[in-house]
């Protein structure tokens, strides 16, 4: 009778890192990361020395130096004795101001215009069409140089609006003036304001945090979170009962009527744009080139998202139109609760490259002298202190940052309006 019994293990040796499959994956990709540290190592401490031979030895104490120049556009106080470290501070609220703007307005366009192009609709269809390769064929440079120049050289200037019978008025039952310097509209302010809140002292990033901004933001999110338990509770009676009961009319008063008692309660008014001298006074003031900034970089984009959005609606079965058109529903309907959510799982991830595409995009600032952190940063300050390195290496840090944020961000709602599987 024989006896079954194991072959002996073999033992290891070092001509199986190369020879033997289970560790040679593994051992090209150790020799591949050494290669790559040695070679950045040596690009690192190659451009050191030169450096230093410059005279020029790497380093960041230039951002606490005074920037001596002015920032036309900003969103907190600044002077041009503040430090480059403050004017970078400038320079990346306003990034993110054109980014945030630019990305909201592009996908409300881009949705619709992609909607709209797939119309039975010979003209609008035909129209949207026009849209889309008439913007994303010319550079978006252009665009922007091209809206900059009509804000310049068609809007009355303010000496227009002057006089008995002046050559140009103001918009929106006079509370908005546009002119050839920028576009001034009403600004809210509070009676019973709860204050600012002070962060970081007075160092070069302080900032004031207002705290009834704080105080709506935290009304209107608890609002909506409310809003969707209303809305869960209704899907799950709908999936228990077969019949969904009417709750919107509850979910809108949730939303709506504790951020208006809430302003109520600061008392709200507006604080309007007025003709003062050689110029208007008062309102929020937004200069051309942000105008311009803005509006080409959301027209631009939203061609792209409406090629994207039409894409993601053509790939799913017209079945799941004919289907329910068989039970009775709208054309309106089928789309917002039928082609769409199940659209948006293909429609998210190449809107991530557009809303990056759009921010980094908005770096062109430069070209209409909007002072964005390119402008800022990367432009006057190297200029001026010569630290060509370290404020390249800072904005790139800056911009890959942010990409990351947002790709973070819709990368986590692309996770929540997949399909899941059972």
């Amino acid at each position: 009778m024989s006896i079954l019994t194991d072959p002996p293990k073999e033992s290891f040796r070092l001509s199986m890192l190369i020879y033997d499959t289970r560790f040679r994956s593994a051992t090209i990709q150790v020799v591949a990361l050494i290669g790559f540290l040695i070679l950045g190592g040596w690009l690192i401490s190659n451009t050191a020395q030169n450096l230093v031979e410059l005279g020029k030895e790497p380093s960041f104490g230039f951002l606490n130096e005074p920037a001596g120049y002015d920032i036309n556009q900003r969103l907190l106080e600044y002077d041009n004795q503040n430090t480059h470290l403050r004017a970078a501070l400038i320079g990346l609220l306003n990034t993110l101001l054109v980014a945030v703007m630019g990305c909201v307005t592009a996908s409300v366009l881009g949705v619709v215009i992609g909607v709209l192009r797939l119309s039975p609709n010979w003209l609008i269809s035909r129209i949207m069409t026009v849209y889309v390769e008439m913007f994303r064929n010319v550079p978006v440079l252009l665009w922007i140089v091209f809206i900059n120049a009509i804000m310049i050289e068609t809007m009355p200037a303010p000496r227009d609006f002057r006089g008995e019978t002046p050559e140009a008025t103001m918009k929106l039952m006079d509370t908005v003036a546009i002119t050839n310097r920028g576009v001034y509209v009403p600004e809210p302010l509070f009676t019973n304001s709860l204050g600012d809140v002070h962060l970081f002292g007075n160092s070069s990033l302080r900032f004031d945090v207002s705290l009834d901004l704080l105080a709506l933001l935290l009304v209107l999110g608890a609002s909506l979170f409310a809003s969707a338990k209303i809305r869960s509770n209704a899907d799950k009676t709908q999936e228990a009962t077969g019949v969904r009961p009417t709750t919107w009319h509850i979910r809108t008063a949730v939303v709506v009527l504790p951020s208006v008692l809430l302003l109520m309660f600061l008392g709200l008014h507006w604080g309007y744009p007025a003709l003062k001298g050689f110029n208007f006074q008062g309102g929020t003031y937004m200069r051309n080139s942000l105008i311009a900034l803005w509006l080409a970089l959301s027209l631009y984009t939203a061609a792209f998202i409406a090629e994207i959005v039409r894409g993601g609606i053509l790939a799913i079965s017209k079945g799941q139109t004919e289907a329910a058109s068989a039970l009775g529903m709208r054309s309106n309907r089928i789309m917002n609760l039928v082609i769409l959510p199940q659209a948006l799982r293909i429609i998210i991830p190449p809107m991530i490259s557009q809303f990056l595409n759009l921010t980094k995009n908005s770096s062109l600032a430069i070209a209409v002298g909007y002072m964005d952190l390119t402008g800022t940063l990367m432009g006057i300050t190297m200029n001026q202190t010569g630290r060509e390195l370290e404020t390249v290496l800072l904005g790139m840090l800056v911009y890959l940052t942010i990409s990351l944020i947002i790709s973070g961000v819709m990368n986590l709602y692309n996770k929540r309006v997949k399909l899941v599987e059972r």
